[in-house]
């Protein structure tokens, strides 16, 4: 049945999917303002056929912490999930992401159009120097920047090394950064099927307030995002 389940869900995401991309091509040009709310919807489609098929419903813990205006979020990585829930969450969402993403036909062009963030990982200090005027640059127009610093998808409870590309930005732009622990894994897996009946939880905690040093920092921060998102876990045994 959750076999069934699950590749009924990703049919219908993949045919959602399609369908906004196919409706996206007259608006190309669209203003970039635009253009976010017409990803908002496609995230708000997702999240109904996550909560009709699977029964996966989204919460969020820490509201208050949710920023208005320009802020700096760093955030757990478990799902794919977690690179266009934010949508349905902040007002204006930029992503910092791999440059190699931009490759991939249609998608890549919808990021830049979008004022997404690439990084060129392999770039040194002169593309560290780039993303931290970009991240700026977009903090300064009331954009909410999340930022994944593990790098890369970690599975629920494993406990990959923090990069410090966080704390260059984090320095650079003198801003508070907002840690964000989460479960979205457990339902929505590196691999093989979703998870039916739950929650995936956001927990948007205090800020880290600017100007500690770089070990502070990096410990302060890890230690938040993952007692966070390790807490949530017997939350998720309870209720899958």
């Amino acid at each position: 049945m959750r076999f069934l389940r699950s590749s009924l869900f990703k049919i219908l995401f993949y045919l959602w999917t399609a369908l906004f991309c196919i409706l996206y091509l007259p608006f190309f040009w669209l203003p970039r303002n635009g253009l976010i709310e017409f990803q908002r919807v496609w995230s708000h489609g997702v999240r109904f056929l996550l909560r009709m098929i699977m029964n996966i419903r989204v919460e969020v813990l820490g509201a208050h912490n949710i920023p208005k205006g320009g802020a700096l979020i760093a955030m757990k990585h478990q799902s794919s999930v977690d690179t266009f829930i934010m949508h349905t969450i902040v007002s204006h969402p930029a992503f910092v992401m791999k440059k190699e993403l931009l490759k991939i036909p249609l998608y890549g062009r919808f990021c830049l159009n979008t004022g997404m963030i690439p990084v060129d990982r392999d770039g040194g200090v002169k593309a560290l120097k780039l993303l931290m005027q970009d991240s700026a640059s977009a903090i300064s127009q009331a954009r909410q920047l999340i930022i994944f610093p593990e790098g890369s998808r970690s599975l629920p409870g494993q406990h990959i090394e923090y990069q410090s590309g966080i704390f260059g930005i984090y320095k650079y732009t003198k801003e508070p950064v907002i840690p964000v622990g989460l479960n979205s894994g457990v339902y929505w897996p590196k691999k093989g099927d979703l998870i039916p009946g739950g929650s995936i939880i956001l927990d948007f905690m205090e800020p880290i307030e600017a100007g500690l040093s770089k070990d502070e920092f990096m410990e302060l921060l890890e230690q938040k995002i993952e007692t966070s998102s390790n807490r949530l876990m017997p939350v998720i045994s309870n209720i899958s």
